[in-house]
């Protein structure tokens, strides 16, 4: 076998490490509404796709939100209406604190224990660090950077969504901007919150 010919058979043998947008498929989040709740019917499946338990996500899920909810037989039912927009902001947010490396981007990352501190260790780059938690004084720091329906405020775009969005963060709030690009700094108008997640426009 001449050496192009190896070559390109080694290549075919190679892990596809790039792209990670096509390589992390997340399925939409399918809300049902239930009376006074609302039920996250695919759950389970999202959290199968992330590679992280069902009850880690449905917690997550919980405080982004800001309600209190069941989970059972990987669906998540929480008290409020809330939409699949809602919900689909939530997982965004858990992907960029729990899955996504901070170095690489990619999501081949697993949650590990160290001295009781839960890391995150990625695989396909070998960085490993502690997963950041949002603390006592950041919730204070919160009430004096209160977001509001319908103010504007000027935000820098440190990141985007898994639908494109732009996606600042003010105080414990994340906000979602479609139309903007990460390092973009932006005038927006709150057009609604749902617990710590917000969706803006571009003003």
């Amino acid at each position: 076998m001449d050496y192009e010919a190896s070559l390109e058979r080694a290549m075919e043998n190679v892990p596809d490490i790039g792209g990670d947008d096509d390589r992390l498929q997340i399925p939409d989040a399918q809300p049902q509404k239930d009376g006074a709740f609302t039920r996250f019917t695919n759950l389970g499946e999202i959290a199968d796709v992330l590679s992280r338990e069902t009850d880690h996500l449905h917690r997550f899920v919980q405080r982004e939100l800001g309600t209190n909810g069941k989970l059972a037989d990987g669906r998540g039912r929480y008290n409020g209406s809330f939409s699949g927009q809602d919900f689909d902001a939530a997982i965004d947010a858990y992907v960029e604190e729990y899955v996504r490396c901070s170095e690489c981007g990619l999501p081949d990352t697993r949650l590990v224990r160290e001295d009781r501190t839960p890391m995150l260790r990625c695989d396909a780059c070998g960085a490993f660090r502690p997963v950041t938690k949002r603390s006592s004084s950041a919730q204070q720091q919160t009430q004096r950077e209160a977001v509001e329906e319908g103010q504007t405020y000027t935000v820098e775009i440190t990141g985007t969504g898994r639908k494109g969005d732009g996606v600042a963060e003010k105080g414990e709030y994340t906000i979602f901007v479609p139309g903007a690009s990460e390092g973009d700094v932006v005038d927006i108008y709150i057009k609604n919150i749902s617990g710590n997640l917000a969706f803006a426009r571009i003003d």
